[in-house]
């Protein structure tokens, strides 16, 4: 029997994928008990079907990004990176990634605007994707430190693939190396 976690979860019995793929997840709140639903959020991918939850990074602050920039005014983002790896096909992770977001009230109004949960697939093994539904790796995680600082914590030797190294990428930020 399928494990639904919430409305718009896939209706059928996951499918293995084949061998098992390391993804990284990106995990942020703004709204709501931000802590709270980051916690619960990381337990709902150790509880995915054929996932195992390898490592989470702690939480960090971050200023909101809006479509024009960073937001001071808006409230602020707690950010962290979750491992897993997984045997779900990678459209098949975004759905029950989806479907977490709904359950923890993630309303999707407006693009770069505030929410409850936002979970960004950033890689899934080496695939490289440019398909709009599902874009591989995250076409902006290399330009994200709220990404790249917390993910560096669980794993120093992480590769984004086709774009670098992510202590490279990092030091080329602002700010340098976390």
């Amino acid at each position: 029997m399928s494990r639904r976690l919430a409305e718009g979860t896939p209706p059928r019995e996951p499918r293995a994928a084949g061998p098992a793929h390391r993804a990284v997840i990106a995990l942020g709140a703004n709204l709501g008990e931000r802590a709270a639903t980051i916690a619960e959020a990381i337990a709902d991918l150790g509880r995915l079907p054929l996932t195992e939850l390898v490592a989470a990074a702690e939480p960090i602050e971050s200023v909101a990004i809006t479509l024009g920039g960073p937001d001071a005014d808006a409230p602020r983002y707690l950010n962290t990176v979750a491992i897993v790896d997984t045997r779900l096909a990678p459209t098949m992770l975004l759905g029950y990634l989806h479907a977490i977001e709904g359950r923890h009230g993630r309303e999707r109004r407006e693009r770069w605007g505030s929410r409850t949960l936002d979970l960004d697939l950033i890689t899934y093994g080496d695939v490289r994707s440019d398909d709009p539904a599902l874009v591989l790796p995250h076409p902006r995680a290399a330009e994200r430190d709220f990404v790249l600082d917390p993910w560096l914590r669980i794993d120093p030797d992480a590769v984004l693939p086709g774009v670098g190294r992510v202590a490279e990428l990092r030091a080329a930020l602002p700010g340098g190396a976390s």
